[in-house]
């Protein structure tokens, strides 16, 4: 039976996450998203803090959880509760936020003992995205050839999330075009790697604390040691080890968009309470204001996108299957909390589409949770594929 209780034992984390959010992130929310491409300096003692809470056994950032060993654990859903404390302060600087990229979950998904100790400490970015490929990560056309000792990378990556801040990146490049998903493998690339060039920062809609890189790989010629997993093509496999990553990030990107929309949600309530609108849960909401009863159906549905995290995070520590339920999970957060953030901010009239509250600021970032880590329409099709029994070439 699944527990969706928060655990008594992670109490003293969330509030440690929740009060790094009020101290450091909220109140520099607004300032560095107009401040688009400049580091957050204050980030690095928060940082710091949150190392802290890794090494003993805590963490509430956004990096990865490696599933090993045996037993129940509480790894997967301590970092979903921290990252959604974390982005109920900012999103954006949850991002930026040194060693906590989702390059790190890549690397806790499907490195090596070796490769964990060697990129202990290490602030990792992941570039999956193409200018070609859109949301399909199968169809990868970065090439990665192998030459002696090393690999040689060649392709572009955009839409990369702390490219030009992070240590290194997880690259995903195939090593045989004509076998399809089953030849595509990561591989960690180091920023000042020769034939590695940064060609832009975009700006953007949200998020804009975090810088989102270009890259163009040129001849990159990066060690065979730095392929994460196994270099072996295995077609009965297909896409399962990258798929891993996915069921073990999707959660989090679920728990981003949870943070942001509780946030838009608590301020909501706040300016309806103020304006003398009353909401009450013991009336039916269709007797009710009607903006009550708006806030009442918004709430309803944040309720869903929560379960539906904890839900895809208790299985991943209670090491079942949830590559159904992360989609579950991502799909619904990302879609609920742009709806709800857009609603927040029409019930709030002026207030809200203006800067003197940053619910404008939340509808702006809520919208790259439906996005990233694999769009609405791609979660529904991974969604119609398992419940169906279909294959990727059965059902596209």
């Amino acid at each position: 039976m699944i527990n969706l209780e928060v655990p008594r034992k992670l109490t003293t984390l969330v509030d440690q996450a929740r009060q790094a959010a009020m101290a450091f992130l909220r109140p520099n929310s607004r300032k560095y998203d107009q401040a688009e491409h400049t580091y957050p300096k204050e980030l690095d003692t928060l940082a710091s803090l949150l190392d802290g809470l890794s090494a003993s056994g805590g963490g509430a950032g956004a990096g990865g959880v490696r599933r090993s060993g045996s037993g129940k654990s509480t790894a997967n859903l301590s970092l979903v509760l921290g990252t959604m404390e974390m982005c109920w302060g900012d999103a954006g600087l949850l991002l930026s936020m040194p060693r906590q990229g989702l390059g790190n979950a890549a690397i806790a998904s499907v490195a090596s003992e070796e490769q964990l100790a060697r990129y202990k400490g290490k602030w990792a970015a992941m570039a999956i995205t193409e200018p070609d490929t859109g949301s399909d990560s199968g169809a990868i056309r970065t090439t990665a050839v192998r030459d002696g000792d090393h690999y040689v990378l060649n392709g572009e990556k955009i839409f990369v999330t702390s490219g030009e801040r992070a240590d290194c990146v997880v690259v995903w490049a195939t090593l045989d075009r004509s076998l399809g998903k089953a030849a595509i493998k990561s591989f960690v690339v180091d920023r000042d790697t020769p034939g590695f060039e940064l060609v832009r920062l975009e700006h953007k809609l949200g998020i804009r604390a975090s810088d989102t890189a270009h890259f163009r790989l040129d001849n990159c010629r990066v060690p065979a040691s730095n392929l994460l997993g196994t270099p072996e093509i295995k077609p009965d496999q297909g896409f399962a080890g990258v798929m891993q990553t996915f069921d073990n990030t999707r959660p989090l990107v679920a728990a981003m968009a949870v943070g942001i929309t509780r946030a838009a949600l608590e301020e909501t309530r706040r300016l309806l309470t103020s304006a003398g609108v009353e909401i009450d849960y013991d009336k039916p909401a269709n007797n009710q204001h009607a903006a009550a009863a708006a806030f009442l159906d918004m709430e309803a549905d944040y309720e869903s996108m929560y379960l539906l995290t904890l839900q895809a995070a208790w299985m991943a520590d209670n090491r079942k299957p949830n590559s159904l339920q992360a989609s579950y999970a991502k799909a619904k957060a990302g879609r609920s909390a742009t709806a709800i953030t857009l609603r927040c901010v029409e019930l709030c009239g002026s207030l809200g589409y203006t800067e003197h509250e940053l619910l404008e600021k939340w509808s702006r970032d809520a919208k790259i949770m439906d996005i990233f880590e694999g769009t609405q329409q791609i979660q529904q099709l991974i969604i119609a594929r398992r419940l169906l029994g279909k294959t990727s070439a059965q059902l596209k």
